[in-house]
C-alpha cells in the first residue's frame, strides 16, 4: 500500500486544470467557424458543402442583399466549408468554449450587397463575386483594352446574355421563344 502511494506521489498531476488554467489545444483542432466577411465574395459554396445545414444562404431581392448566415448550435465542426471556400474567407478557430445565454449568440450573420444588370436592373449576383470574375479575367487578359469590355459584359446578367446571344443583327431567333409542347 505504502509503495502504490509512492508511486502515485511521484507521478504528480495527470488531470488538467481546464476551468482553473486555459487548455492547449491540439493542432489542427477544429472549434468554431469564423467567417471574414471582407475576403468573402458570397458564392455559397460553403452552404452547399455543409452536411449540417449549419450555413444558410438568403438572398432578398427587395433589399438588395444576399445574407450569410452560420447558427453554431447546428454546426458539426467539419471544416467542409474551410475546405471549398475559393478565397479563404472561412476558417475553423481553436475556440471550444461556445456556452451562451441567449439562443441570438449562437448566429453569425454577414451581409453582402448584389449587383444588378445593366440591361434589365435586375439583381443577380454579388458585388464582389462580379468584381473578382472582371479581375481574375483582366490579370488573365493579354489586352488591357479589352477590359472595359470585360466589366461590361459582367454587369450583364446570364438571362440578358442569353437574350442578346439569340437576337443577333436584329433578328430574333424563334426557337427561345418557342414552348415546348405539353
Amino acid at each position: 500500500m505504502l509503495k502504490l502511494l509512492k508511486t502515485i506521489l511521484r507521478a504528480g498531476d495527470v488531470t488538467v486544470k481546464y476551468p482553473f488554467a486555459p487548455l492547449e489545444v491540439c493542432p489542427g483542432f477544429r472549434g468554431r467557424p469564423e467567417l471574414n466577411a471582407q475576403q468573402c465574395i458570397a458564392c455559397g459554396a460553403c452552404t452547399t458543402a455543409c452536411p449540417a445545414n449549419a450555413l444558410t444562404m438568403e438572398t432578398l431581392p427587395a433589399d438588395n442583399a444576399r445574407v450569410w448566415q452560420l447558427f453554431i448550435g447546428r454546426c458539426i465542426y467539419c471544416g467542409r466549408c474551410e475546405e471549398v471556400c475559393p478565397t479563404h474567407a472561412i476558417r475553423l478557430t481553436e475556440d471550444f468554449e461556445l456556452a451562451v445565454t441567449r439562443k441570438a449568440d449562437l448566429y453569425a450573420r454577414a451581409t453582402f450587397r448584389l449587383q444588378h444588370c445593366a440591361e434589365c436592373h435586375q439583381p443577380f449576383a454579388p458585388e464582389k463575386s462580379v468584381a473578382l470574375a472582371v479581375e481574375l479575367l483582366a490579370l488573365n487578359q493579354a489586352k488591357p483594352e479589352l477590359i472595359a469590355t470585360l466589366r461590361a459584359q459582367a454587369e450583364v446578367c446570364p438571362a440578358c446574355k442569353r437574350r442578346a446571344a439569340l437576337e443577333h443583327r436584329g433578328s430574333t431567333n424563334v426557337h427561345y421563344y418557342l414552348k415546348e409542347p405539353a
